[in-house]
């Protein structure tokens, strides 16, 4: 078991160290450093698990990059939570997004030309992308409204839906255009975040994120509610117990001219 945990533990202690680097320099809140820390420990916990489940032994090398990138997303998250009490280093924040979303064309690129990629590591990648464009959406919010949360909020709202629609969680096939959307929800949000823009084309930056983010949603949720499962129906060659039949008997009703009429009543 060291051997698989290792990884993630060394993720762990290097994410702390950037939190401290972090309190040394400008000055990370106490509520920050919990929220920092409180991300750590779940990523750590979440990918040894991860790694026992699959069966590997180490990270493999874009595993690490998209680690790296993870360790970057710790320190926005703890940016973020930090600038509900105080003021944010803007240039900061900007600065370790654009380098974890740089990070996020490196990983795939490192996987297949090591020929290393896997189904564990397509997850931590999917997670640590969703978890920065939640964090953005957060911080991006009060300035712009709270309709922009439903950006980040929307990939989580996707997975509680699939837990109580089974059809949701079928396999969707590969489309670029789903990547290519994903990518523009950080970058835009970065830009967002950065404030360079006036407020209305602001404004127009994120109702173009929303919009690209519901329309890629949709047509992944219309692909699988037409191959959803057909309910089942019952088969007409098995037999019918003999609890539903209806049994029929005769009951005089009239007599007329010596000839008997009757009807069938079920019991």
């Amino acid at each position: 078991m060291p051997t698989v945990r290792s990884g993630p533990v060394i993720g762990l202690t290097a994410q702390l160290v950037v939190l401290a680097a972090l309190v040394a320099t400008v000055g990370l809140g106490t509520a920050g450093w919990l929220a920092g820390a409180g991300y750590a420990a779940v990523t750590c916990l979440m990918l040894s698990r991860g790694l026992y489940l699959s069966g590997a032994s180490r990270l493999g090398p874009a595993d690490r990059v998209t680690l790296a990138r993870g360790i970057l997303v710790g320190a926005i998250t703890a940016l973020v939570v930090d600038s509900f009490e105080r003021p944010t280093p803007v240039g900061l924040l900007v600065a370790l997004s654009a380098v974890a979303l740089t990070l996020d064309a490196v990983d795939g690129q490192v996987a297949r030309r090591t020929g290393t990629a896997s189904a564990l590591g397509a997850r931590f990648d999917m997670e640590v992308d969703a978890f920065l464009i939640l964090v953005l959406s957060v911080y991006v919010a009060p300035a712009a409204g709270n309709w922009v949360l439903a950006i980040g909020a929307m990939r989580y709202v996707f997975v509680a839906a699939s837990a109580v629609l089974p059809w949701l969680r079928g396999t969707l096939p590969p489309r670029f255009w789903r990547k290519v959307v994903a990518a523009a929800q950080g970058v835009l949000l970065t830009v967002a975040a950065a404030r360079v823009l006036p407020d209305p084309w602001t404004t127009v930056v994120l109702v173009t994120a929303l919009g690209l983010l519901v329309e890629s949603f949709g047509r992944d949720v219309a692909w699988l509610w037409r191959r959803r499962p057909a309910p089942r129906r019952a088969n007409p060659l098995l037999p019918v117990p003999a609890s539903h039949l209806r049994v029929p008997r005769p009951a005089l009703v009239a007599r007329s001219g010596g000839t008997v009429h009757s009807d069938w009543r079920p019991r």
